[in-house]
């Protein structure tokens, strides 16, 4: 059984075979050769696991988002928050920020931001005079925020895996998105005025209408989405669906950018995003179903209790953990292989699920932009066409600010929880 669900899965990653591939081959492997089980149960709980109602957001925001990536929505978004910084020190990496931040609102996939924000900033950075390292680097950086950000697809998996509620995510996931993307602000704006470059051009009060009253259709998807959910119009769900209308409505009638074979092709792209994530959450679920069979949760468990491990520590090892695997595997794959060990242990020394999602999110979002194999970096050096060592060098300072509010998220729990007060409140 340990060479199964243990070695088996670590050496099938290590030659390079798809996540799906491993989960499925492990799980098949124990029921044939360790288990007296009849093979139909792994039918049922491949089947089984993607029954989770919230599931059926995700292919609704990834449709959305392919609607809204696919025309001028981020020029759009890039103006009006250009319109709003003025001539602070770094304006066009505050903008960077801002634009990334209001983004993730709308798409929740963050190698979709990287690429939709780097083709319209970059250029734009570099010929204002920003070091390319630096740009590359706060571009590849603010994209992981996506998934912290709500409507974030990996938050719906963790729920799903979690057995948590997708709203009190989503709520908790404001403040710690916020927060890092302050703490990148600060850092641009200290480095643009020490090195002297990215000084913008004044407010202006007449520019700043304009740029608004041209964005306010793009900045109306965050709004809808975010406000339907708090203000109980819509569960994740039904969010996720009047998102595509809209994005549908806005994209085709209102900027006329996109044609109804454009739509089509976002739809087919949809289908094969939501393919992929699904046969993993399939295969996850049997994985998932074998390790709780065998008490393999309910064993971590009880070691903790045994060396009397408190609360800090096992965070502390969780932070360390996924830092790791994050440069390994994508955060969905992280989030269903790892949730069903961990979610047991920290229930039992009393953590909150909801903040540990977070710390989740945080984790997985570093992991997407850490050398050697974060998958934002090979994204943005194909869309910017630069070497990756420039990018390297750019994102090590913004990894550790990252770092530094992953801190103030895994031990200042109320940065998460406030988010999750206040929802019940106006619920």
């Amino acid at each position: 059984m340990t060479f199964s669900l243990g070695i088996l899965p670590v050496a099938l990653l290590l030659l390079g075979f798809p996540i799906f591939l491993v989960l499925l081959t492990s799980a098949t492997v124990t029921l044939v050769f360790f288990m007296h089980v009849p093979l139909a149960a792994l039918h049922q709980n491949l089947y089984g696991s993607v029954e989770a109602y919230a599931l059926l957001a995700i292919p609704y925001f990834i449709f959305a988002g392919e609607l809204m990536g696919r025309g001028t929505v981020a020029r759009r978004l890039v103006d009006f928050v250009q319109a709003g910084v003025g001539s602070m020190p770094g304006s066009l990496g505050i903008t960077a920020v801002g634009t990334a931040t209001i983004f993730g609102a709308i798409s929740g996939i963050s190698a979709a931001a990287v690429a939709t924000i780097g083709k319209v900033m970059y250029p734009s950075m570099v010929s204002a005079g920003y070091p390319a390292s630096f740009s590359a680097g706060l571009i590849t950086a603010m994209g992981a925020i996506d998934i912290i950000i709500p409507p974030s697809i990996p938050m719906i998996v963790y729920a799903a895996a979690a057995q948590e509620s997708v709203p009190r995510l989503y709520a908790a996931g404001v403040l710690p998105g916020l927060l890092i993307a302050g703490l990148i602000g600060c850092y641009v704006v200290v480095r643009a005025w020490r090195d002297g470059f990215g000084k913008g051009t004044p407010f202006n009060r007449h520019e700043f209408l304009r740029a608004t009253i041209r964005g306010l259709w793009a900045l109306g998807a965050p709004l809808i989405i975010l406000g339907g959910i708090y203000g109980g119009v819509f569960s994740p769900t039904e969010a996720a669906a009047v998102a595509c209308v809209y994005a549908a409505f806005v994209t085709r009638f209102v900027f006329r950018e996109l044609s109804w074979r454009d739509i089509l092709e976002a739809a087919v792209a949809t289908v094969r995003f939501t393919a992929q994530i699904l046969i993993i959450v399939s295969c996850a679920g049997v994985f998932a179903w074998l390790l709780t069979v065998n008490q393999v949760p309910a064993h971590l468990v009880a070691g903790v209790k045994y060396f009397d491990v408190s609360a800090w520590q096992f965070l502390l090892f969780v932070n360390v953990l996924l830092l790791v695997v994050g440069c390994f595997l994508d955060p969905l794959s992280s989030i269903l292989l790892l949730t069903p060990l961990l979610i047991p242990v920290a229930k039992s020394l009393g953590i909150d699920t909801v903040h540990f999602g977070i710390v989740f999110m945080v984790n997985l979002a570093i992991g997407l932009f850490h050398p050697p194999f974060g998958i934002n970096i090979f994204v943005a050096q194909s869309v910017l066409g630069i070497e990756l060592k420039q990018i390297y060098k750019g994102i090590i300072p913004f990894a550790l600010v990252y770092l530094v509010a992953l801190a103030l998220i895994t031990y200042v729990p109320q940065i998460s929880l406030a988010g999750v007060w206040l929802f019940l409140r106006l619920g």
